[in-house]
């Protein structure tokens, strides 16, 4: 698809422009959180208090590494089924980019897929007022920090860790892009029952995509066959969208899509690094709703 390679072309451009950007200025502060400076910065935010959501959007939402891209794609590919309308050429994340993307996005047509990686109370205001759908994307913490630990690594617009131990405090404090999973995690448990959001965890999607796939179209108000899900599952299987990802992301490919494996944690984790997420979970979301979902004695016991 046309759109596809202009896409992965705006990846690559913004792969090699980062490349020799020194470590110190990798990163950039806004409110308190950081962000990477190769894909945000104060103007874009700014430009975001003002951007006008559709009632008709599809907005995904998740925190770094907890499904964002596979599930961009799966959306991607339901709406060319139903409306037979391509990907846009513009990457879907809103704050990443120009303040002049938000003019190209008031062209395209419906129903406009976008995404984003911010918490709660930074999502433009539209959004909520409009009741726009939010589809909303959850991994299991552990997996979600070493995924995000070799993310960095891999991304030479982020500084890299020269150890897993460093990284793994670092993203305890919320010390990491986009802030702590932790607290937009508490932030998303309070709008878990909002008539327009649905939560779904990246271990359901791996357990049973076309059930996931399904519900998904479902919530998003998109009518899909038996054939038609089945299909996309099919095509939006981990490994699938990782033998594409050069072709859907240029060579960012192999640093978003890596392994897409569930309890890799297992293989890093120290016990005094289980303890002190145990710990974290316990006071975070033992007990609620989002607690519950993310099924967190089956996935990192």
């Amino acid at each position: 698809m046309e759109n596809r390679e202009t896409f992965s072309e705006e990846i690559k451009k913004i792969f090699e422009d980062m490349k020799n950007t020194p470590e110190d200025q990798q990163q950039i502060t806004h409110n308190g959180v950081l962000y990477p400076s190769g894909l945000c910065s104060s103007e874009i935010f700014e430009a975001l208090s003002t951007f006008e959501a559709r009632e008709d959007d599809i907005f995904m939402v998740a925190y770094p590494k907890c499904g964002t891209n596979w599930t961009v794609l799966m959306l991607q590919d339901m709406v060319y089924v139903v409306y037979n309308k391509n990907p846009s050429s513009l990457i879907p994340l809103i704050e990443f980019g120009g303040p002049g993307k938000y003019e190209k996005l008031k062209e395209e047509s419906s129903p406009r897929i976008l995404a984003t990686h911010l918490h709660y109370d930074n999502i433009p205001k539209s959004f909520i007022d409009k009741k726009t759908k939010m589809l909303v994307v959850f991994r299991n913490p552990k997996d979600t920090a070493l995924s995000y630990y070799h993310f960095y690594n891999n991304n030479p617009k982020l500084p890299t860790y020269t150890s897993w131990d460093t990284f793994f405090q670092d993203f305890m404090s919320g010390n990491v892009c986009w802030g702590s999973y932790f607290d937009q995690a508490i932030a998303w448990n309070k709008h878990i029952d909002d008539d327009h959001v649905m939560i779904i965890t990246y271990e359901a999607m791996k357990e049973d995509l076309e059930a996931a796939v399904k519900k998904i179209s479902e919530f998003v108000g998109m009518s899909l066959s038996g054939d038609q899900v089945q299909n996309i599952a099919s095509r939006g299987a981990f490994k699938s969208m990782k033998e594409k990802s050069e072709i859907t992301h240029g060579p960012m490919g192999k640093a978003i899509f890596r392994k897409g494996e569930v309890g890799d944690w297992k293989n890093v984790f120290t016990n005094t690094q289980n303890q002190e997420m145990d710990a974290k979970f316990e006071a975070c979301l033992a007990g609620t709703k989002l607690g519950e979902m993310l099924k967190y004695n089956v996935y990192c016991k």
